[in-house]
């Protein structure tokens, strides 16, 4: 049984007093591949270093995180695109739209995600969206670059089903992580209504830990509890959950 963990913030500071651990109980759990999302140019090296370490499991996505959008986000983007130019990544990630900290700069996000599709569909790539108290914002930039090149993965969904069809109108498939196994989840409700071929797992390591470990910090292995929790929503075995998204994953991932 291979498992995908198509978002994980392996880099994290979070981790560095026990990474090569960490790594290794995801490994054992049967997590070989993992999906790394960026949030700005200061997290580079470290992606690069964590892809050195494990370049059979790791593979890096480039991007501008939204809540990293600030004065200097054009800087940003030309760091984005200088090394989608110069090196091989697996996904324009992560981008979209965040207002649950801030509003200030809506216009900067919606400008930089709609920028980074485009880096995105230049290099024939998917795209990793990140989106909270954003639907309406985020939907209204995909409405806008539309079109058969794009594509992607619509990562942590915890929208309600109509949203759901909606990311999926875009060539989206949804990421679901420890989301699911919350008791205030509420995608759980309705998830069995949408065919497994459009899911991927994934933990958002070191955020957001599924039950029973929520409020801990989070980890690959634990994406296990997600295999579970979807296994009871569509009675299906974990193995064939595993398969089915991890072949989703090869899909949009191309590897």
């Amino acid at each position: 049984m291979i498992i995908t963990d198509t978002h994980t913030h392996l880099y994290s500071e979070a981790f560095d007093e026990d990474r090569d651990e960490m790594m290794q109980r995801a490994l054992d759990a049967g997590v070989e591949r993992f999906f790394i999302p960026a949030i700005d140019s200061t997290y580079t090296q470290s992606m690069l270093d964590l892809e050195r370490n494990y370049p059979d499991n790791v593979f890096l996505m480039m991007g501008l995180h939204p809540t990293h959008v600030k004065e200097n986000y054009k800087e940003e983007l030309a760091h984005v695109e200088e090394w989608l130019s110069k090196k091989k990544f697996y996904a324009v990630g992560e981008i979209g739209v965040d207002l649950y900290w801030d509003k200030t700069f809506l216009k900067e996000q919606q400008e930089a995600f709609a920028h980074q599709i485009r880096l995105a569909k230049k290099h024939q790539l998917p795209i990793v969206i990140h989106c909270r108290d954003a639907f309406d914002e985020v939907f209204e930039v995909l409405e806008q670059e539309k079109d058969e090149e794009l594509f992607g993965i619509f990562h942590c969904f915890t929208g309600t089903l109509e949203q759901a069809h909606q990311a999926l109108s875009y060539n989206m498939k949804l990421g679901i992580g420890g989301v699911a196994t919350f008791k205030n989840g509420k995608i759980d409700q309705f998830l069995n209504q949408i065919d497994l071929k459009h899911i991927v797992l994934e933990t958002d390591a070191p955020y957001l830990a599924p039950a029973p470990y929520r409020g801990k910090r989070n980890e690959s292995s634990y994406i296990i509890k997600v295999l579970e929790k979807l296994s009871s929503i569509y009675s299906m075995p974990e193995e064939e959950i595993a398969t089915i998204t991890t072949e989703n994953s090869k899909q949009i991932f191309g590897i």
